[in-house]
């Protein structure tokens, strides 16, 4: 609207002159253009298309923002803030990951993630104490991951360091659980994310205890494979490890079966073991070798691994299988060999 003013003879006078006017419009048409050239022309980066952003859970704009701006997928942060601030985005962004096309504008993008996550995870579940082969071939078929690839990089030191981990093997540091991947995750997406729950485990509390029981990471998650393999019943987990502890403060042989069936795991489909088993010349028999094994088994579980934190207190330094899927326990030589003929006996009535 013009303003107008009054003459000595009452005349309305305009208080602008049209220059001014066209001064103004000009000025209102160059805010206008530079706003559409700010938040409407498309913003080009130089990384493979389409750029993948993850966004975890409980992760702010800011930071997403920040993500953007360090993959130089924005020129401007600013411009990126002030166009999610248009939007009222500040606590709408989803968690997820996006598949952002090259040439969106400010504007486009906060809308993207406002739309939510564009791209559907695939659930894995992998079983408590796997082998590392057979994990890789379990994300072979759910997530076509390069299952040679996958075993290489179990054993490739550089890699296994770089994860802050102090071992020849990353078996037995993977935790198994229920997971959420995203299509096309490599090996080393899978082995970061299985190999940081399992860090998650080991809190302040947990290393305190291991300070107690006098023993490392590599040994806790040893002697957990071990129990994982001995039996599917997790309410024994922590009365086996309860023997296997008890036979190592004896200085008796372990003689654990699931450390034979980890030497002949890839040779025999069937996890019998035979006794010409035991005469394998290795570490990891603990038929012939004192103490544990030098690493892992197998991936075992946090209830497994619970076990070895907190054994249970008793006197058993035997056990046996009982026909149905448990075990019995002894504290004597005597006892455990009555109980391994009730077993045999029970082996033989299951053929007749």
């Amino acid at each position: 609207m013009v303003n107008f003013s009054t003459d000595n003879n009452g005349n309305k006078k305009s208080l602008l002159r049209p220059s001014d006017i066209y001064i103004i419009v000009a000025f209102f048409g160059f805010v206008l253009g530079l706003l559409i050239f700010t938040f409407f022309t498309p913003n080009y980066y130089e990384l493979e298309e389409p750029f993948r952003l993850d966004i975890s859970k409980g992760e702010t704009l800011s930071q997403v923002i920040d993500s953007l701006y360090a993959k130089e997928v924005i020129p401007s942060k600013m411009n990126m803030r002030i166009a999610a601030f248009l939007y009222g985005a500040e606590k709408k962004i989803k968690a997820g990951r996006y598949e952002i096309k090259n040439g969106l504008s400010y504007l486009q993008l906060v809308e993207l993630l406002l739309k939510g996550a564009t791209v559907e995870q695939i659930k894995v579940t992998i079983p408590e104490g796997i082998w590392q082969y057979k994990l890789a071939g379990i994300l072979k078929n759910e997530l076509s991951v390069d299952s040679a690839r996958f075993m290489d990089l179990s054993s490739n030191k550089s890699f296994i360091s770089s994860l802050g981990i102090d071992a020849d093997n990353i078996e037995g540091y993977l935790l198994p659980d229920t997971y959420y991947f995203y299509p096309k995750a490599t090996s080393e997406d899978v082995i970061r994310k299985l190999t940081g729950e399992m860090n998650s485990l080991f809190d302040d509390k947990a290393y305190a205890r291991m300070k107690e029981l006098h023993m490392t990471k590599n040994q806790i998650l040893t002697m957990a494979s071990i129990v994982q393999g001995e039996s599917g019943r997790e309410s024994e987990y922590k009365k086996i490890a309860a023997v296997y502890y008890n036979r190592l403060k004896k200085g008796m042989l372990l003689q654990a079966d699931p450390t034979i069936q980890y030497l002949i795991r890839e040779k025999r489909k069937n996890k019998s073991v035979y006794f010409k088993d035991l005469e394998i010349k290795s570490e990891y028999n603990t038929y012939l070798y004192p103490g544990l094994p030098p690493s892992p088994i197998n991936n075992p579980g946090k209830a497994a691994i619970m076990a070895a934190l907190y054994p249970d207190t008793n006197n058993y330094l035997y056990f046996v299988a009982d026909g149905s899927g448990g075990h019995v326990f002894s504290s004597s030589y005597s006892e455990h060999l009555r109980n391994v003929g009730n077993y045999r006996q029970w082996v033989q009535s299951q053929k007749q």
